[in-house]
């Protein structure tokens, strides 16, 4: 693989966590809200953290999008698990919010355990559905199964 494509998935990664740490933060300033009262969520769109948070999703968003474009999502998405570790980091820093050895202990398991998966290839090749039609037809003309 690349290392163009070792920095998409980064990129994926980081503007995972980064954008979800500031839609957090904005949500702080803002306060709760709820379904019943979804149309007073508008105001919170004026929040620079939560605008911020939107456009690195936004980030997010294209960067997974064109990853997906080259590898199978099976390959993408554990590749990109980093950013648990990378939310978590982010979390403790600019949130200020206690991070225990127990969530480490299972942030760590689920990035080891993604990163088995990982450990495929990066796309799965596929038969045609030409190709397909033409083994049955040679196995049929042959005489079938063994």
């Amino acid at each position: 693989m690349s290392f163009r494509r070792y920095l998409l998935l980064i990129a994926v990664a980081v503007f995972a966590a980064s954008g979800d740490v500031c839609l957090a933060r904005g949500m702080r300033d803002f306060g709760a809200v709820s379904v019943a009262n979804i149309g007073g969520m508008l105001p919170a769109l004026l929040n620079p953290w939560i605008v911020c948070g939107i456009l690195l999703l936004i980030g997010f968003f294209a960067s997974y999008l064109t990853a997906l474009s080259w590898a199978d999502l099976t390959y993408v998405l554990p590749a990109t698990a980093i950013s648990y570790v990378m939310m978590a980091l982010l979390a403790q820093r600019i949130l200020h919010e206690q991070v225990t050895t127990r969530h480490w202990i299972g942030i760590a398991l689920v990035t080891v355990g993604v990163g088995f998966v990982a450990g495929g290839p990066t796309r799965t090749t596929r038969p045609s559905p030409d190709s397909r039609d033409k083994e049955e037809l040679s196995a049929t003309a042959g005489g079938g199964e063994a």
